[in-house]
């Protein structure tokens, strides 16, 4: 598995997630989106709806009978029930993704920068586990030392 950490700087997290988001279903793949408010949540859903013009990313908020179809799913909780290989944690708080996930997008801001150490800290042990450092630069995402 591979954890991505991503320092929000100029962008606020809806906005970020729609990138990303749009990026992990052109690569084909299903997304979960995490975080514990609910209003978050509902920002991030207008803001994949509303990404570009032409092409809205479909998403719909877990807990009804259509959950599985979700090429995107908004939830408070983990697990792929839509089928997702792709975790988003949208709040900065860290959540372990368990089995099915190859890929965790973690982001995080100022307020969430000091947990987001220990995560990476934590996680530096875990065999099988890669780690990369994303911070944004004009606009766009660039690895970072």
């Amino acid at each position: 598995m591979r954890v991505d950490f991503y320092l929000l700087s100029s962008d606020p997290a809806p906005a970020a997630i729609a990138l990303l988001a749009r990026k992990v279903r052109e690569a084909g793949e299903r997304l979960l989106v995490v975080a514990d408010d609910l209003d978050l949540l509902d920002t991030i859903s207008g803001a994949l709806w509303e990404a570009t013009p032409q092409a809205f990313l479909a998403n719909g908020l877990a807990g009804d009978e259509h959950d599985a179809r979700q090429p995107i799913l908004l939830s408070n909780e983990v697990g792929p029930v839509n089928g997702a290989s792709f975790l988003l944690i949208a709040d900065g708080q860290w959540r372990e993704p368990g089995d099915g996930f190859s890929r965790v997008l973690y982001l995080f801001d100022d307020a969430t920068r000091g947990q987001a150490r220990e995560t990476w800290k934590t996680l530096e042990t875990r065999e099988g586990l890669e780690r990369k450092f994303w911070k944004q630069q004009d606009g766009r995402w660039v690895e970072g030392p």
